[in-house]
């Protein structure tokens, strides 16, 4: 039987959370308020919402810096996911107003590991922690490219500053 810290490490939440932990905080925040469109019938978050509102917090990072995720794709590349973990610590209810934290957390070679809390304004609750893998493609090949762009890396290096 493996011990707890060895099946721990296995689990994409706890290397979410342990990762997370021992980044430094330059974390972008994105405010949402939950409407009805957002929730199931119970009037609780419907779990891909968290994801749309993810997505948008990245691109939002990104506009942050002078930066359309639009442009990006017009230097020849595009940024699909390729990995998604998402743990659920909390539910979010209509009416409230909650924050999405992203900040991009690694950029080894080609991938691109974005980190994610959903948390209360005042940061005591936390909803949401998750991480989202992206790769770079090449457009026009549509292959993944074997090295970022110099552009866009000197794009990336201001997030991850």
């Amino acid at each position: 039987m493996a011990s707890s810290e060895e099946s721990e490490s296995q689990l994409p939440t706890s290397k979410i959370e342990s990762q997370s932990s021992q980044k430094s905080e330059a974390w972008f925040e994105y405010v949402v308020r939950v409407h009805p469109h957002h929730t199931d019938y119970a009037g609780v978050v419907w779990h891909g919402t968290y994801i749309s509102w993810m997505e948008e917090a990245r691109v939002e990072s990104l506009r942050s810096i002078g930066i359309e995720l639009a442009e990006l794709v017009n230097l020849g590349c595009e940024l699909p996911v390729v990995e998604l973990s998402v743990r659920y610590h909390k539910p979010v209810k209509f009416g409230m107003v909650v924050v999405v934290k992203a900040r991009l957390a690694n950029t080894e070679g080609v991938r691109l590991e974005w980190d994610y809390q959903i948390q209360s304004l005042d940061g005591q609750e936390l909803y949401v922690t998750a991480k989202v893998t992206l790769v770079t493609i090449d457009r026009e090949k549509g292959k993944i490219m074997r090295r970022l762009p110099p552009p866009i890396k000197e794009i990336l290096t201001k997030l991850s500053t």
